[in-house]
């Protein structure tokens, strides 16, 4: 007498073949379900926010050359500055600062550069506002900068950084409003607007 269980013919192979190839496509969606989550995850814990200060130039000399030294207001405003981000403790201070090719820019950001140990980096004179933004946040990424610019630079600057169409122009007596522009990884940039 033969068992039961041994009569019982054996599976043929396409049987199998065709539960594995059903099978495969909710494997392979499994797969990606699963690489997703880890991408976006990685992704999400890799996210920053770049902060840039972007700021006009102090009061310079009237009367004087293209290429005007600061004034005596314009330098007591350069040592406000340095006062207001050039404090030594190592958290949240500025790591890079960049200015033009010009006097007045670079002396607004000398008293700070000198306080935190910061080498300005010198922009190209033919960079255009966008180029700026796009070098601050590429150099930046994660961390705090300063862009010193000019009345006509400045509002494109903040631009081009937060992604606004309006920042308001400069009057040619205004010399103390300082963007502050946080742009982060994911999400929209925002912008505090402050005089010093």
């Amino acid at each position: 007498m033969t068992d039961p269980i041994e009569a019982a013919p054996p599976e043929t192979p396409s049987l199998t073949r065709r539960r594995r190839t059903f099978l495969a496509p909710l494997w392979l969606l499994a797969w990606f379900g699963l690489a997703f989550i880890v991408a976006a995850f990685v992704y999400w814990k890799s996210a920053t926010t770049t902060t840039i200060v972007v700021l006009r130039h102090a009061e310079k000399q009237i009367n004087t050359n293209s290429d005007s030294p600061l004034s005596p207001p314009g330098e007591l405003r350069a040592e406000r500055l340095a006062q207001l981000f050039g404090g030594s403790e190592k958290f949240g201070r500025i790591e890079s600062i960049y200015v033009t090719d010009t006097r007045r820019t670079q002396q607004t950001a000398a008293t700070l550069a000198q306080r935190l140990d910061i080498k300005p980096e010198i922009v190209a004179a033919n960079a255009t506002p966008s180029e700026i933004a796009r070098k601050a946040l590429r150099d930046n990424r994660g961390g705090l900068a300063l862009v010193v610019g000019h009345s006509n630079t400045v509002p494109d600057i903040v631009r081009a950084l937060a992604g606004v169409d309006h920042v308001p122009l400069f009057a040619d007596e205004e010399f103390d409003t300082i963007y502050i522009v946080s742009v982060p990884t994911i999400g929209e940039a925002s912008v505090l607007r402050m005089k010093y």
